[in-house]
């Protein structure tokens, strides 16, 4: 897992192809127009999902991991907290559907380490990186988030 800003993700990640052409999608100067829906980069190997929705407060956060994706999960405007753990660590209470490229599951107690995002920043998140997003950073909020997957392999 890498936290960052926009601005300094190139200094940071380990660039590929793939990985580059997410990182300009979100270097655009008109990335806070876009609307809610998928956004195609480079086909199914890069593409972003833009969402709004409301943060929650909640004692057990659902983690969820991907396989043949990395996720790089932007925020454009708001405040969240993403909790991460190991996803060997994660319990899975939903097995892992390839199709959607997901899997669910809870951390084990005290396992979480809790991710503060704000407006601007991001976080690159690996296959081995299970995550909790769309947390409440205090109380409940309107967050403006872009999620560029870019495939793994």
């Amino acid at each position: 897992m890498i936290v960052s800003d926009r601005k300094s993700l190139r200094r940071q990640v380990s660039m590929t192809n793939a990985l580059r052409k997410g990182i300009d999608f979100l270097l655009r100067p008109d990335i806070h127009l876009l609307t809610d829906g998928r956004v195609d980069i480079d086909g199914d190997r890069v593409f972003a999902l833009v969402q709004q929705y409301e943060t929650i407060k909640t004692d057990t956060p659902k983690f969820e991991y991907h396989r043949k994706y990395i996720d790089i999960q932007y925020i454009v405007s708001g405040e969240e907290v993403i909790g991460w753990a190991p996803a060997e660590r994660m319990t899975v209470t939903e097995e892992y559907d390839g199709n959607k490229d997901i899997c669910f599951g809870t951390a084990p107690k005290g396992e979480m380490t809790p991710v503060y995002l704000k407006s601007g920043q991001l976080t690159v998140l690996y296959p081995e990186d299970a995550h909790a997003p769309k947390l409440a950073a205090g109380k409940p909020s309107h967050v403006f988030k872009i999620v560029v997957k870019v495939a793994a392999d």
